[in-house]
């Protein structure tokens, strides 16, 4: 089984930051993308940023310039610096990791979320 872990979330002013961490631990052969979703209250699941094996990233048009999606392969981490924070940032931030537990098979895995609140 695997556990996406996440943690850093809290209280910040506006223009604040704050970095995210997600851990994946359990049966992992490997991880393809990695990437952060967030969920404001009454609005859908969104995109905040993605990042491949390779390096490569995808950010949100809204975040652009203030979020930095990074990870560590060998420690199966994902990491979300987020700067100039604004009242409109707050949600629930969710890990999202595609994982393969053996040659071929991999299995889209979400962590439980942490909540980010930006005060004005």
């Amino acid at each position: 089984q695997v556990q996406l872990v996440e943690s850093g979330g809290g209280l910040v002013q506006a223009g604040g930051s704050l970095r995210l961490s997600c851990a994946a631990s359990g049966r992992i052969f490997g991880i393809n993308a990695m990437g952060w979703y967030r969920q404001a209250p009454g609005k859908q699941r969104e995109l905040v940023a993605a990042i491949t094996s390779g390096g490569s990233t995808n950010y949100a048009d809204s975040v652009k310039g203030r979020f930095t999606i990074s990870r560590d392969n060998a420690k199966n981490t994902v990491y979300l610096q987020m700067n100039s924070l604004k009242p409109e940032d707050t949600a629930v931030y969710y890990c999202n990791a595609d994982i393969f537990y053996t040659v071929g098979y991999a299995v889209d895995y979400w962590g439980k979320g942490t909540l980010v609140t930006v005060s004005s």
